[in-house]
């Protein structure tokens, strides 16, 4: 089955926003409009068994169903639509200039001839899809446009494992595209001439720490560290003699031990800050920009108690736990008070459920 990457609208009325990560499935979906404003009707987070995800690549198709039928369960609706994504990673993209005016058809041999210089794969091997972002700078005979291909085994395995939960994949996205749509929410929060801010948006995932720069709607600048979620996983495990699951069992669930805060979460928390620390001097090295507004923190790892006072403490940087919610009204079925604490893990699934408003 054949699902265009990032341009596909929404066929159905409600949208159920999929974000399958190592340590998770979770699930958003919303109502209302683009002009009247969005309500969260509900959302769920199901932990993933260990190793059915590894490096963004689904190595357990059964358990990764299991997992999406479970979270399903839990979110409550009828909704049986969802938009997906694929990891950055997995997916080649590219702007190219077109000239204006051209028929459908004679763009996607234009730009499936322009795809074979860029893809190191066949084009039998890919989904390929493209969409029309706007004028080109130079040229107002031109339009320019973004190419996006992904080989098709990493998008049929996604939708397999909806599709054994019983759902019906619509959308095929980007995660770093959805996480982006998902900041614009959040940066309506922010007070001040926000087109001119630099942003970091830094997901602290379980296995990598994603950094993105973004100013106006531009990403500027990205980047990935092998620091996560995971390493804390590990530190429990050695401290405490437990298994990987009863490590994150216990991070979910608590009590903590008495040491932890000191002696385990504190460590983590100031190798964390350092990492952040290293990715901004990275970016100040490589590009011209020598300053950082703010910076938002997403992914499950910005969950951890204090990471935003060590993280603004190293860098001297407001810091900003995302919250893509906040002036969205909420249904009876959501309660404010868990909802405040998993936002920043939602991103990217507010992000794809965004996608049915999409024109």
């Amino acid at each position: 089955m054949d699902i265009d990457l990032s341009i596909l609208n929404p066929k159905a009325r409600s949208l159920v926003g999929l974000n399958i990560s190592s340590s998770a499935v979770k699930m958003v979906e919303l109502s209302g409009s683009r002009t009247g404003g969005y309500q969260l009707e509900c959302y769920a987070i199901e932990p993933m068994p260990e190793g059915a995800v590894v490096d963004g690549n689904i190595a357990n198709l059964d358990g990764v169903a299991d997992t999406i039928d479970r979270c399903w369960r839990r979110l409550g609706t009828p909704t049986k639509y969802v938009a997906m994504a694929l990891p950055a990673a997995a997916v080649i993209s590219k702007k190219i200039i077109l000239p204006a005016g051209l028929r459908d058809s004679d763009m996607e041999v234009q730009v499936e001839s322009e795809a074979n210089q860029y893809i190191p794969f066949t084009l039998e091997e890919v989904n390929l899809d493209f969409q029309v972002i706007g004028p080109a700078p130079s040229s107002a005979d031109e339009v320019e446009v973004l190419i996006a291909a992904s080989r098709k085994e990493g998008v049929e395995d996604r939708v397999a494992c909806a599709e054994a939960a019983k759902l019906k994949p619509v959308v095929m996205d980007v995660e770093s595209y959805a996480s982006l749509a998902a900041f614009e929410l959040v940066r309506e929060q922010i007070s001040g001439d926000v087109e001119e801010m630099v942003f970091a948006l830094i997901d602290v995932g379980a296995s990598a720490m994603k950094v993105a720069m973004i100013k106006g709607d531009q990403q500027i600048y990205n980047r990935e560290q092998a620091f996560g979620g995971n390493q804390l996983t590990q530190d429990m495990v050695r401290a405490y003699g437990m298994s990987h699951e009863e490590a994150e069992n216990l991070k979910r669930t608590g009590p903590m031990p008495d040491n932890y805060e000191t002696e385990i979460l504190r460590p983590f928390l100031d190798n964390l800050a350092l990492e952040v620390s290293r990715a901004l001097q990275f970016f100040f090295t490589s590009t011209q920009f020598n300053d950082v507004h703010h910076i938002i923190l997403t992914g499950g790892g910005a969950l951890l108690p204090g990471i935003a006072e060590v993280i603004a403490d190293r860098t001297q940087i407001n810091v900003v736990l995302a919250n893509p919610f906040a002036q969205m009204k909420l249904s009876q079925r959501v309660r404010a008070k868990h909802l405040l604490s998993d936002a920043p893990s939602l991103m990217v699934a507010c992000g794809l459920a965004l996608r049915r408003f999409d024109q």
